[in-house]
């Protein structure tokens, strides 16, 4: 019997919530692993994030095409930013509490919206500009606290300073990720980004190591080890849900990221959410849910558009 669209929406949604509660865990596992070089959780989560991924894509063999490309520039060039990138959240993340760090993330959205319109020509219209400011002005109030060094300890807020500089850097970084990657999809396979991802992040995080890498207790070694392999799980769940739903139907759920990650901080990290958090975090949700909501809306548009040209 087939599906229904709504069935397949559903599933849509479950496997994007599953992947949001893994991605948590794995930031949770990272944030306990300690204050350890970015370069090195880099490798961690990039490597041993292989191993499911290879896994699953054997089962489906898939694995012999997966590494095949005609533009493997494309591929390299959009995984060399997604290190940089997801380097400087991993330093923000071992020097923020996780609500903090998870919340600045959500600046990725807004930061593709302004690169597209002054980089890429992108027509923005009122409404977009509109959210997107509105956007900034939460990350704003999220940020406020660190960004004038006000704190219980000079070394302390100098610490979470750079750790807010270091997440709006990275989302702005993974902003332009997302732009490329949408060329490369029109292209490519899901199996061969996802794999050359993981392999060129590696291979470029492994040139971080004459910069001094950390000698690892067992146990942080097992956190970063857990991290990658919960991360590959993430990410190949959060391609699936791609294959029953639209991504402006499963997107939103990204943002139950934040009530996790209040509760995750709070219990196994004693990170009580500020009102700067709570506030901010919601304004950059409500924003980005706009956004994407806004997204949906033109792309319905210009399929009527394309389909009755006259």
């Amino acid at each position: 019997m087939k599906a229904t669209p709504d069935q397949n929406a559903l599933m849509g949604i479950a496997l994007k919530i599953g992947a949001v509660v893994l991605f948590v865990g794995m930031a949770s596992l990272i944030k306990a692993s300690g204050q350890v070089p970015a370069g090195q959780i880099v490798f961690y989560r990039s490597f041993f994030a292989l191993f499911p991924i290879i896994v699953v894509l054997g089962w489906r063999g898939e694995l012999r095409d997966c590494v095949y490309t005609r533009r493997p520039m494309g591929h390299v060039s959009r995984s060399l930013l997604g290190v940089v990138s997801m380097g400087l959240g991993f330093y923000a993340l071992t020097r923020l509490p996780l609500p903090e760090a998870t919340a600045l993330n959500y600046a990725q959205p807004l930061m593709v919206v302004i690169l597209s319109a002054l980089f890429f020509g992108e027509r923005v219209r009122f409404h977009r500009w509109s959210a997107v400011l509105a956007g900034l002005l939460g990350v704003a109030i999220i940020s406020w606290p660190k960004l004038t060094l006000f704190g219980s300890g000079h070394a302390m807020s100098s610490d979470e300073f750079a750790g807010v500089l270091a997440a709006l850097s990275g989302a702005c970084i993974s902003g332009l990720v997302t732009i490329i990657l949408r060329n490369l999809v029109a292209t490519e396979r899901t199996s061969t980004i996802v794999v050359w991802l993981s392999v060129t992040c590696s291979l470029a995080a492994l040139l971080t190591l004459p910069f001094g890498w950390a000698d690892l207790s067992a146990t942080q070694m097992a956190l970063l080890v857990g991290g990658g392999i919960l991360g590959g799980i993430a990410q190949l769940l959060m391609t699936e849900s791609y294959r029953y739903a639209a991504p402006s139907t499963v997107a939103p759920f990204d943002y139950i990221s934040l009530l996790l990650a209040i509760v995750v901080g709070y219990f196994a990290f004693g990170d009580v959410p500020t009102i700067h958090v709570l506030v901010g975090g919601t304004i950059v949700i409500v924003a980005g849910v706009f956004i994407i909501w806004r997204e949906r809306r033109l792309g319905i548009e210009r399929a009527k558009v394309n389909q009755n040209p006259g």
